[in-house]
């Protein structure tokens, strides 16, 4: 079976970005299975489908063509749907606030999960998400749960938004409003909450920069490599 590394967390926790970076350095495939969620999300306020209406958006996700396109270097990568490259528009705010309610319906989650297994089982992957260590690779080589405070998740995708020019009169106190409101949905969902598998390593970044989460995480892949297949210690700042 080909390595697999899970890196699970809440929103704005630095898991994509770290996972990006490994990626690249060890030569794995990345997958950003949140990618998937709002690709769905996006999906459905198009086809103007009440995200609350569990059986309307489940058959919209069943019907969708998802596929990824690594980006080299410091390009990011592409996501398309049905053919067309959403990069952009899954991560407008309107999608971050209905993504954790289209992705809390177990049989769009399923779907979606049979896709990152067979992606896994091809190939060595580096897949980050919120389930991905509990449910969606639960025999996953790695685990790493990333998390940082609600406050310093807020102030990075504050800035994320206004860099990208897609702030749209939002304020630092709505994103954080927003990040928790999306802690509790994702924490309290049925299907494959948000939570710390029991193998995870613990990385609590609020006080780190992307450079020494990804440092953090290569050390624990450097490790495993050398035969430790199972958490020794917990890394964090307390």
């Amino acid at each position: 079976m080909p390595l697999q590394i899970a890196v699970d967390g809440p929103a704005g926790s630095g898991k994509s970005t770290a996972a990006r970076r490994l990626a690249r350095e060890l030569g794995l495939t990345y997958l950003d299975t949140g990618a998937f969620y709002r690709c769905v999300a996006l999906a459905v306020l198009r086809r103007g489908v009440d995200p609350a209406n569990e059986a309307a958006v489940t058959t919209v996700s069943a019907g969708l063509n998802l596929s990824f396109l690594p980006g080299a270097e410091a390009e990011p990568d592409r996501v398309f749907c049905d053919g067309e490259d959403v990069s952009e528009a899954i991560r407008r705010p309107e999608i971050s606030r209905i993504v954790s309610l289209v992705a809390a319906y177990p049989a769009v989650r399923e779907k979606l999960t049979e896709q990152m297994r067979r992606l896994a089982a091809a190939h060595p992957v580096i897949m980050d998400g919120r389930d991905i260590g509990t449910h969606v690779l639960p025999e996953a080589d790695i685990k790493i749960f990333l998390t940082a405070s609600s406050r310093e998740r807020a102030r990075r995708r504050w800035r994320e938004l206004e860099t990208a020019g897609r702030a749209e009169g939002l304020t630092e106190e709505n994103v954080l409003a927003e990040i928790e409101a999306r802690d509790r949905e994702d924490s309290s969902r049925a299907a494959a909450p948000l939570r710390q598998a029991e193998d995870a390593r613990l990385i609590d970044a609020t006080r780190l920069n992307p450079d020494e989460v990804a440092a953090l995480i290569r050390a624990i892949v450097t490790e495993y490599r050398a035969g430790a297949k199972r958490p020794k210690y917990w890394y964090g700042l307390d």
